[in-house]
């Protein structure tokens, strides 16, 4: 069995993260989330794994999934984003006759996708879907079940059949391809994966839905990925290598042996990447700091912080923060007492 993971498309709901970057590569508890997607796969036993990407993300999804070990990485182009029924038919030809499973790169599972996988094995239907009750279908497709059969699947209905919602991971065999060939786009102008699902309904072949057990998280938002990094930190233990002169841990916290925390408190879950220093700093539960950050004479907690970060006299404690690659994030000014701010494109800043 084979696995595809969509990556093509710009994440525009995340910017200004994704203003430079795709979002798969946007890191939650450390990593990057198609790291997380991909070793999820690799659980279930699928260890071949095609990545559909853009011309736009593929340089930085083949930067951010490089010397990752125990499975075989293909990229998939898809030039133009035509929605996920067509990223899919992109990469019929190197599915083959394979059974297969479509995992959205930007989506999390508790338990992974074992429980998916090992079902559709066993049950051998033309599709399985995981499905997650919301209490607002209506931004999501949606099922109607007889029992485990999904007999109608709707694509962001007004008028909801179920609370059902298509979670981000399907199984297939190889006759999607046969309704997706040819298949008309949606009124929005792209081919949703939803109509080639229900495509197989209406010619009588078996569509099971499987709810999902445990927490699912769609990390489309920003607010979703300080809480992906906050269920991914829950999940840690506790591994201190790294030098912590004069300091106070606490918890369950990563610190590589490349790392330095001095005269701070740290209280886990924390992770710390290679080649940071954490000095005459607190950081607080629920933070993942990536490589190569220094933060000094600061306070965070519930955050997210990306590599070659730089937050030093910083006199307000930051909290839900996510700071991208290489930013910089300054204090110390004293009176007259002003706001210094360089933003870019459709940022959000709070100042309470």
């Amino acid at each position: 069995m084979k696995a595809l993971i969509p990556a093509a498309g710009l994440g525009t709901r995340l910017r200004p993260l994704t203003f430079t970057r795709p979002k798969p590569v946007l890191r939650v508890a450390g990593q990057p989330i198609i790291r997380h997607a991909i070793r999820t796969l690799a659980a279930a036993g699928i260890t071949e794994i095609g990545i559909v990407v853009s011309d736009i993300t593929r340089d930085e999804i083949q930067h951010a999934v490089r010397e990752m070990q125990d499975v075989k990485l293909t990229l998939i182009n898809q030039h133009e984003q035509l929605g996920l029924g067509h990223a899919v038919l992109t990469a019929r030809e190197w599915v083959g006759q394979d059974d297969f499973c479509v995992y959205l790169g930007d989506n999390l599972f508790e338990f992974g996708a074992r429980p998916f996988v090992e079902s559709f094995r066993h049950k051998r239907p033309a599709a399985l879907i995981a499905l997650v009750e919301v209490p607002d279908p209506t931004a999501f497709g949606v099922a109607e079940l007889q029992g485990e059969v999904i007999t109608r699947l709707v694509e962001k209905p007004k008028d909801p059949p179920s609370n059902l919602a298509v979670a981000g991971l399907y199984c297939f065999t190889p006759q999607i391809f046969e309704v997706l060939d040819g298949m008309p786009p949606s009124a929005r102008g792209e081919y949703e994966i939803t109509d080639g699902i229900q495509g197989l309904i209406d010619r009588g072949e078996t569509v099971l839905g499987q709810r999902v057990k445990g927490w699912w998280k769609d990390t489309g938002r920003p607010a979703d990925l300080l809480d992906a990094n906050r269920l991914l930190l829950e999940q840690i233990e506790t591994d201190i290598q790294g030098d912590t002169e004069g300091s106070r841990i606490t918890g369950r916290v990563i610190v590589p042996a490349s790392s330095r925390v001095v005269r701070s408190k740290i209280v886990g879950p924390v992770i710390l990447g290679e080649d940071v220093l954490i000095e005459d700093a607190y950081i607080g539960p629920f933070t993942s700091i990536g490589r190569s950050t220094v933060i000094r004479n600061a306070e965070i907690e519930h955050s997210s912080v990306d590599s070659g970060v730089v937050i030093e006299n910083v006199q307000t404690r930051m909290q839900d923060c996510l700071i991208g690659v290489k930013a910089q994030v300054r204090g110390g000014r004293t009176l007259p007492k002003t706001h210094k701010l360089t933003i870019s494109d459709a940022s959000l800043v709070e100042l309470a």
